[in-house]
C-alpha cells in the first residue's frame, strides 16, 4: 500500500492490551473540483475572513473556536480544553463489545479507515486482534474521539489489515415512518413473477466494472473547451409514453434487458419461473395468454380465408362442375390444415 498520511495517532484498547496504531483514510474522492469565478471576466472569487469588531481581514493563525450561548454570548474553547476532556477515548479506540456483523444496520455506516500498526511493538497484539476477529466471525464495536466529538466504530478484517467504519449513533438514524405508501396495495403473483424474471435477467455485476460516467463526461467537456472545440452534445433522451400498466412495463423491461445482453428479441418473451420453495402460489403462465391470443387470431384469419375460397368455388359451379369440385377439394384441404395447426400443442420452456 502506498504511503498515506495518518490523520490520527492513538491506540486500540483491547481489555488490558494496548495496540499503538495510526488512523488512515481508507477511501478517496475522485470528484472534479470547480472554482467560483466572476462570469464577466473569469476572475477568481475568494472568501476573506473578517473580524466583525475590528472590521479587518484576519489570518488563519488568529482564528479559534467559540460556542455561541443562547443569549448570543461567545464562549471561547481552546484546543487545550478539548485535549484534556475527561473521557478515555480521547486518544484511544476503546473496544466495548464483539457482535455478529449482521447486527450492524447499514444505515449507521459512515466513513471508513484503516488501522495501521505503529512501530514494531504493535505487531504482535495487532496480529492477535486480527486473527481473533477472523476466527470469531464477529466485528468489534468501539468508541473513539475524532474531530471534536466522540464517535462509534466497527472494526473488521480487510485482507491482512484491520479496518474501522465510523458508525452513527443509533439516535442519529431516522426511522422511516410515513415514507411507505399510505394505501393498501395488492401485488399479484404474475407481477412478482415478472419482477423475479427481470431480476434474474439483469443478473449480477462485478463492481470493478462499474465506473463514474458523469465524471468522464465532465472531463471530456473540460478537454474540449481547453482545446477550443465545441463540447460534446448530450444524446436526445428517449421519449416514451407514460406507462400506466405495471405488467406491460415489467414485460418491456425484461425484453429490453435480454436484448441488451445479446439475446434474440424473438425469444425475449417472458416465461414463468420454476415453482419456488416458498408459501407463495405457484407462478402462473403469464406469457401463455398472449401466445394463445396470437394463435387464435392466426387460426381465425386462415379460417376466414378458407370460407372465402369456398364461397368462390360455389360461384364457379355455373362455369363448370369439374372446376367447382376442384376448388371445393382445395378448400377442404385448407380447412384440414388449419384444424391441424390449431390442434398442434405448443411447447413452452420453463
Amino acid at each position: 500500500m502506498q504511503h498515506v498520511r495518518s490523520i490520527w495517532n492513538g491506540a486500540i484498547s483491547f481489555g488490558l492490551v494496548s495496540i499503538p496504531i495510526k488512523l488512515v483514510n481508507a477511501t478517496e474522492s475522485h470528484s472534479i473540483s470547480f472554482r467560483q469565478i466572476h462570469t464577466e471576466d473569469g476572475g477568481r472569487i475568494r472568501y476573506r475572513k473578517f473580524c466583525e469588531l475590528e472590521d479587518r481581514e484576519v489570518t488563519q493563525g488568529e482564528i479559534g473556536k467559540g460556542y455561541e450561548d443562547a443569549d448570543g454570548t461567545i464562549i471561547p474553547i481552546t484546543e487545550e480544553d478539548l485535549s484534556s476532556l475527561p473521557i478515555p477515548t480521547a486518544k484511544t479506540i476503546e473496544i466495548v463489545a464483539f457482535v455478529p456483523a449482521d447486527r450492524i444496520d447499514p444505515l449507521q455506516m459512515d466513513a471508513a479507515y484503516y488501522l495501521q500498526a505503529s512501530g514494531a511493538p504493535a505487531a504482535k497484539p495487532y496480529t492477535l486482534l486480527r486473527e481473533a476477529l477472523k476466527r470469531s466471525n464477529k466485528v468489534a464495536i468501539a468508541k473513539f474521539a475524532l474531530r471534536g466529538r466522540e464517535r462509534l466504530g466497527m472494526l473488521r478484517v480487510v485482507g491482512e489489515a484491520i479496518a474501522m467504519h465510523g458508525l452513527l449513533w443509533p439516535d442519529e438514524v431516522r426511522a422511516p415512518e410515513g415514507l411507505a405508501p399510505d394505501t393498501n396495495v395488492t401485488v399479484r403473483d404474475q407481477e412478482l413473477d415478472l419482477a423475479d424474471a427481470l431480476m434474474d435477467t439483469l443478473g449480477e455485476v462485478d463492481l470493478e466494472d462499474l465506473h463514474d460516467e458523469y465524471r468522464e463526461a465532465v472531463e471530456e467537456v473540460i478537454a474540449a473547451k481547453a482545446a477550443g472545440e465545441a463540447p460534446p452534445q448530450a444524446p436526445e433522451p428517449a421519449t416514451g409514453g407514460k406507462v400506466l400498466d405495471l405488467m406491460a412495463a415489467l414485460e418491456s423491461s425484461v425484453r429490453a434487458a435480454r436484448e441488451s445482453r445479446g439475446e434474440d428479441a424473438e425469444h425475449a418473451e417472458v416465461k414463468s419461473l420454476p415453482q419456488r420453495k416458498t408459501a407463495r402460489a405457484a407462478p402462473k403462465q403469464t406469457g401463455g395468454k398472449k401466445s394463445t391470443s396470437t394463435a387464435k387470431k392466426t387460426a381465425a384469419k386462415k379460417t376466414t380465408a378458407a370460407k372465402k375460397s369456398t364461397a368462390k368455388s360455389g360461384q364457379g359451379q355455373g362455369q363448370g362442375q369439374g372446376q367447382g369440385t376442384t376448388k371445393k377439394t382445395a378448400s377442404k384441404s385448407t380447412a384440414k390444415k388449419t384444424t391441424a395447426k390449431k390442434s398442434t400443442p405448443r411447447k413452452r420452456s420453463a
